[in-house]
């Protein structure tokens, strides 16, 4: 009997070892409290950039002042303030001309100069003497005309003058002595709603002449909508533009003269050959049939 209940007794103490043995280890069985998930703070020379405003903010909406839009381009700015576009980039100092941000705000009158009386100052671009071209520099345009092969960089008619030194002002911005920029009729008149100037028509290759005495502050593609693009500063009141080229035959910072053959008619960014001619006033289009002289 004795010999039974120590048999029961080692089978029950084998039992107990065996279900403890299938217990989960006791780690396991800790209950362990939730880890609150903090975000991390984010760095402090983030937030300044973020809170960072554009360049030129402390101007926004004042006189002589531009703040940039979406798709502006300098080239763009300069027309649509009669300025040249390099002069913007020196007022500005602005390291990269292709790179200026949404919101930046661009001084678009000379430093010095009163904003509220910037359309009245004298003329400060280069004097050039008013008349037609002799035999000379018609021969070397045409020979200009032959050669050139329609890119942005075509050579000038004839050698390049040298960048003249600034002259004794001139009076009267609206003196200028206008003539038309190329011989067709015109095919599309000025609408300010639409159309900024005029259409000329004409074929392919027809010379485009500029309209007053001035300097070339653009000359290549780089506005949407224009193609290959002349565009020539007057004087501080006046910019006029000659667009859908398909030769150019001057230069930036080239002075020109009134009835000088700048281009050729073509039809780049446009559906058909023609010459798309602007007259801007402190960057304003204006109608050029009324200051161009009657045909």
């Amino acid at each position: 009997m004795k010999t039974k209940l120590c048999a029961v007794a080692a089978a029950a103490l084998l039992a107990a070892c065996s279900t403890t043995k299938n217990h989960a280890p006791v780690e396991d069985r800790i209950a362990r409290a939730p880890v609150a998930v903090t975000p991390a703070a984010a760095p402090a020379d983030a937030n300044k950039e973020a809170a960072k405003p554009p360049p030129g903010a402390e101007n926004n909406g004042k006189v002589g002042y531009y703040t940039v839009k979406p798709g502006d381009t300098l080239i763009r700015i300069g027309l649509d303030n009669g300025q040249n576009w390099k002069d913007l980039v020196k007022w500005n100092n602005i390291d990269n001309p292709n790179v200026i941000e949404t919101g930046q705000v661009l001084r678009v009158v000379p430093p010095g100069v009163d904003p509220n009386a910037a359309g009245t100052r004298p003329v400060t671009n280069a004097k050039v003497e008013t008349r037609p071209l002799d035999a000379k520099g018609a021969a070397a345009a045409a020979a200009a005309s032959g050669a050139a092969s329609g890119v942005a960089a075509a050579p000038p008619v004839g050698a390049a003058p040298a960048p003249a030194p600034a002259p004794a002002a001139r009076e009267g911005d609206d003196d200028i002595n206008w003539t038309w920029p190329a011989n067709g009729p015109v095919g599309t008149v000025f609408d300010d709603s639409r159309s900024k100037g005029l259409a000329i028509t004409g074929k392919a290759g027809d010379p485009v002449f500029a309209a007053a005495d001035g300097r070339v502050v653009y000359a290549g593609s780089g506005l949407r909508g224009y193609g290959n693009l002349v565009i020539l500063k007057h004087n501080n009141t006046y910019l006029t533009a000659y667009a859908h080229n398909q030769t150019l035959l001057v230069k930036e910072d080239q002075a020109v003269r009134r009835g000088q053959k700048i281009a050729e008619m073509g039809a780049t960014d446009a559906e058909r050959v023609q010459l798309h001619f602007e007259i801007r006033k402190l960057g304003k289009p204006i109608d050029p049939a009324k200051l161009l002289p009657p045909r």
